[in-house]
């Protein structure tokens, strides 16, 4: 069973702290009924007893707080509805409590502005990280060793992670439960939260962890190109080129550090916006196609049946109960 650690402090998001519990507490009621079995044991943890108000003028009682001396496989720590920095981030005892629960292998994942409780603590230096983007430009001039990522909702470093929001924070317990306990247990809770509106944790974030880290700069360059210009054509030749690798240099040590060549990196790419763009938006298998660089409908067609095991319509279908139409009331 998995301990988890909601933390609670005044101020606190109030759905930065009940929207991850409920969607852990679902993944428990789907593995109860099918394995009755209780994956998961949850605690409001508070900085000390005493109840807290958090926004909109509600208030909570935590069940236990840091000083229990119990060890959390996860721990989500929610946005602030103030300036972050004052307060609760600045304390070493919270500072200590999450620097010996990295250590100790702990997942961490902080919420919006709840990032600035991990810059505090010193385990964003030399990490990737996102915040609320209200706070970008307070975020890096506080801690420059931060490499902060404006453009994504989503950053992973190793058992760290950081959202920009709520809706990505949810996105990313979705991921989490499916890390967990599977893929079957993570799309039902999906499925009974708002189905037509999860992102893939793969199109939203930035991630370096121990599985993905290689160090082929080189390589990492070539692969934010083709991210940036998914639907243009590849010429090798050229992305060699730009790399001022040989062909076969090229080749050889993409594959090598990426498990794939790159032809079947791209599709690979491609395949993943088009099963966004078929779950969140309206737009006709064709115009989906041009927009992942494909011009022949048909070859787009069989080739997303290849990688999905269903037709562009069929996988629409599956993924989602509806979505708004412009104009359509």
């Amino acid at each position: 069973m998995r301990q988890v650690a909601l933390l609670a402090f005044h101020d606190a998001l109030a759905t930065s702290i009940s929207l991850p519990n409920e969607l852990l507490m679902a993944a428990n009621s789907v593995s109860r009924r099918d394995s009755r079995k209780t994956i998961i044991k949850s605690d409001i943890v508070g900085l000390d007893p005493s109840p807290i108000s958090v926004s909109g003028g509600m208030e909570i009682l935590p069940n236990t707080d840091i000083n229990n001396g119990k060890e959390y496989d996860l721990i989500i720590i929610p946005s602030r509805w103030r300036h972050p920095h004052r307060g609760s981030p600045a304390r070493a005892d919270v500072q200590q409590w999450l620097r010996d629960h990295e250590t100790r292998g702990a997942e961490i994942c902080a919420v919006g502005n709840g990032s600035y409780f991990l810059a505090e603590a010193g385990l964003l230096n030399g990490r990737v990280a996102t915040t609320h983007w209200h706070y970008f430009d307070d975020f890096a001039a506080r801690y420059p060793k931060v490499s902060l990522h404006r453009d994504y909702l989503i950053t992973q470093a190793d058992n760290i992670y950081c959202t920009g929001s709520v809706n990505s924070a949810a996105d990313l317990v979705i991921h989490l439960i499916d890390s967990y306990w599977g893929a079957s247990i993570a799309n039902r809770v999906a499925q009974q939260f708002s189905p037509e509106s999860r992102r893939p944790f793969s199109r939203n974030s930035y991630r370096v962890n121990r599985s993905d880290l290689h160090h082929d700069e080189i390589i990492v360059l070539a692969q934010n190109w083709l991210a940036r210009n998914i639907a243009t054509p590849l010429n090798i030749p050229e992305l060699a080129k730009q790399s001022g690798l040989s062909e076969r240099s090229f080749h050889r040590r993409f594959r090598q550090v990426t498990g794939l060549p790159p032809l079947q990196y791209l599709q690979k790419l491609r395949i993943e916006l088009a099963q966004d763009l078929l779950q969140n938006s309206n737009l006709s298998v064709e115009e989906i196609g041009q927009q992942c660089g494909y011009s022949d409908a048909s070859y787009f067609c069989r080739l997303f049946k290849h990688h999905s095991s269903a037709s562009p319509g069929e996988y629409r279908r599956a993924v989602r109960i509806k979505l708004f139409e412009v104009n359509k009331i």
